[in-house]
């Protein structure tokens, strides 16, 4: 435990400045050059910001309080910074298959009316946003040039790597066997409904397990501020005494734990 006294004022100090380091915004020329690469995405609050705001001042007010809630923060908002990175990223990723579907169904009427694929897919790209606007975007080009448009497709490392594979592979096995593309394309684009609306089937099926989850995660919480009520004094014993140093780490490493594997067992389902 960090004794008070005369180190309290430096302490302080010191988590003040490590605030004011967090909330530092960018250089002008940095903000720039983000904006132009964010200049077709649409704005979002800054979540990240906010969570390291939090951080700061948790740990500023654990620098006085005591190494042991410093490391029971420090849990709390690493899990609280994992969820919102995968709840962002699930709807992220909802949003880039909704713009694929889209962009297939742009492909496949440009082919029915006898356009040719380069051209279906630079009409695709032009009605489309996103990571599937800038995968048809290149195979327009590649195709315009005598290339694959196949190999345009793929976008490995992004959210929508595996959907737009599926729809490389049907692109290809269209090129190499001289296959209608737009049927080849409509059976991929059928496939890829389907399981964007099983997921959601799922996620919808499995909010309630997710949110029990998060009430049993809570309740330690609820159970310290019954007996706080009660007089049992249960945050003298956690903040300010040596097992406490112990016991509020544990118990929220063990309630972050047991959250986090919640969200890995539904994860797992829902991404089957």
């Amino acid at each position: 435990m960090i004794p008070g006294g005369p180190a309290g004022p430096a302490i302080a100090a010191l988590g003040c400045l490590v605030l004011g380091l967090l909330i530092l915004p960018a250089p002008a020329a940095q903000r720039r050059y983000a904006q132009a690469l964010r200049s077709k995405r649409r704005r979002r609050i800054p979540v990240h910001r906010s969570l390291l705001c939090l951080a700061g001042a948790g740990g500023a007010m654990a620098l006085g309080l005591g190494s042991g809630v410093l490391v029971a923060a420090v849990l709390v908002g690493a899990t609280v910074a994992v969820r919102v990175r995968r709840a962002r990223r699930s709807g992220r990723h909802r949003t880039e298959c909704g713009y694929l579907l889209d962009g297939l169904a742009a492909v496949i009427a440009e082919l029915h009316v006898g356009a040719h694929p380069s051209a279906a897919a630079a009409v695709a790209a032009r009605e489309t946003a996103g990571i599937a606007a800038q995968a048809f975007a290149v195979g327009a080009a590649r195709s315009r040039l005598g290339g694959s448009g196949a190999d345009g497709m793929l976008c490995p490392g992004t959210i929508v790597a595996a959907e737009l594979a599926r729809v490389a592979d049907a692109w290809r096995v269209a090129e190499r066997h001289g296959l209608a593309l737009a049927d080849l394309l409509s059976a991929a684009r059928t496939d890829l409904a389907a399981r964007a609306k099983f997921r959601s089937r799922t996620e919808a099926a499995l909010a309630g397990a997710r949110a029990t989850a998060a009430i049993l995660a809570i309740l330690p919480v609820l159970g310290i501020g019954l007996g706080q009520l009660m007089g049992a004094d249960p945050l003298r014993v956690l903040l300010f005494s040596g097992i406490g140093t112990y016991l509020l780490p544990l118990g929220a490493g063990l309630a972050c734990a047991g959250l986090l594997w919640a969200d890995e067992i539904t994860h797992r389902v829902v991404s089957r």
